[in-house]
């Protein structure tokens, strides 16, 4: 079953059918014509609704609802936990709860989307996948590409961590780090799969990419359908992912599933806020660099998504320095032995911001979406943390803990 109808030009509004295998609006340049998948859902109403409550073991349990005409690339992605986090409501005055995205196959929530993309690359025939990525995109294809037995190229940027960049390799991708930043990787990328004919799954126009993330949402409606949080935090790159997650929240709404939907807070790094600055209509600061990699996107192509996404669910967006998210980072690690990496840890810096400037209100629930683990970036925490104490080989030399 593909219960898709139909990909539609945000920009616009042009339709196109789904067997074109469009990927972008030919009407618009630069970072417009970003297209939307367009659903007839009447016919997965019934299977979907009568399997909430019975357990997510994947992500494949919404597969009525995702466009892979009958293929089903499985590696695990999917059926994450949502966690309580105690000690940060306390500290906060807000009920947290963490939809943990570690435990995906390549550790990060971007494993949702490439097991849509690979699917849909084996239904039409596709031998090279490629993507440009900042680094969880690139290691999450090529592990998909490896279970698929498709061959695999990936463009990062030249400063991509060490550990997002062997990660691929192991995968037995080619991975070309492009000298200058991911818009400069996404450059080449678009032009060479366009040149050899490559099938582009980065998630900056190919609108499948989406359609695997809305699964968070998904996920977290059916997890949190007896009490549906405030607010959904959100880090943003490119804008895909929160764009997507309100996506899937909102269609189970519509399917009944879930009474209301919450609010989104979008977060951004400083050295990043090009969404923050569309949707606000003020400029955060005059660009820079994030150590948050996983979302240092200077030109996000799904800036109007995301935005729509804000407007729609009456969100709001909020920007963090690099200080702040490192001590996110070592907060979680410290209160909920949560080892998230940077750009995950962004949503507890967002969600401490917006509680002090009154966004988010005392007694308000939020589930933030931890969609990276810390492994992914081990030097950033490094210099968080210190170093292991040396001592000699005798239990008088061992201190008692601080």
């Amino acid at each position: 079953m593909n219960p898709t109808i139909a990909l539609e030009c945000i920009d616009c509004g042009r339709v196109f059918v789904p067997a074109d295998e469009r990927l972008v609006c030919p009407d618009h340049d630069g970072v417009g014509g970003i297209l939307d998948v367009q659903y007839d859902q009447s016919g997965a109403r019934e299977a979907v609704a009568d399997g909430v409550g019975e357990g997510i073991d994947d992500l494949w349990k919404y597969a009525p609802l995702l466009p892979t005409d009958g293929h089903a690339v499985d590696l695990g992605a999917g059926g994450t936990p949502l966690l309580d986090a105690p000690t940060l409501s306390r500290e906060l005055g807000v009920t947290v709860r963490l939809k943990d995205e570690r435990g995906n196959p390549t550790g990060s929530i971007k494993d949702r989307a490439s097991a849509v993309l690979t699917s849909r690359a084996l239904a039409g025939d596709e031998s090279v996948l490629t993507c440009a990525s900042t680094g969880n995109a690139a290691a999450s294809l090529a592990g998909y590409a490896a279970r698929t037995g498709l061959k695999c190229c990936i463009f990062v940027p030249a400063d991509v961590p060490e550990g997002k960049a062997v990660q691929p390799l192991v995968y037995g991708a080619d991975v070309y780090a492009v000298d200058g930043d991911y818009d400069d990787a996404f450059s080449l990328c678009r032009r060479v799969a366009a040149n050899r004919e490559w099938y582009d799954c980065s998630a900056a126009v190919n609108p499948y990419a989406v359609e695997g993330l809305r699964t968070v949402g998904h996920e977290l409606a059916e997890q949190s359908r007896a009490s549906v949080p405030d607010w959904i935090v959100y880090p943003m790159g490119n804008g895909c992912g929160l764009a997507a997650t309100w996506k899937g929240f909102r269609e189970f709404a519509e399917l009944g599933i879930v009474e209301e939907c919450p609010r989104l807070l979008g977060v951004q790094a400083e050295g990043a806020t090009a969404i923050h600055d569309r949707f606000t209509g003020e400029r955060a600061r005059a660009g820079g660099e994030t150590q948050a990699d996983s979302i240092d996107v200077g030109h996000p192509h799904n800036a109007q998504k995301a935005c729509r996404a804000l407007e729609d669910s009456g969100g709001a967006t909020v920007v963090v320095s690099d200080r702040e998210i490192l001590d996110a980072e070592r907060t979680l690690g410290r209160t909920e032995g949560i080892y998230a990496e940077p750009a995950s840890a962004a949503t507890l810096a967002g969600l401490e911001s917006a509680v002090e400037a009154g966004v988010v209100a005392p007694g308000d629930s939020a589930t933030l979406v931890v969609t990276g683990t810390g492994l992914k970036d081990t030097a950033s925490a490094r210099d968080l943390v210190g170093g292991v104490d040396h001592v000699p080989d005798t239990p008088a030399a061992v201190p008692d803990p601080e």
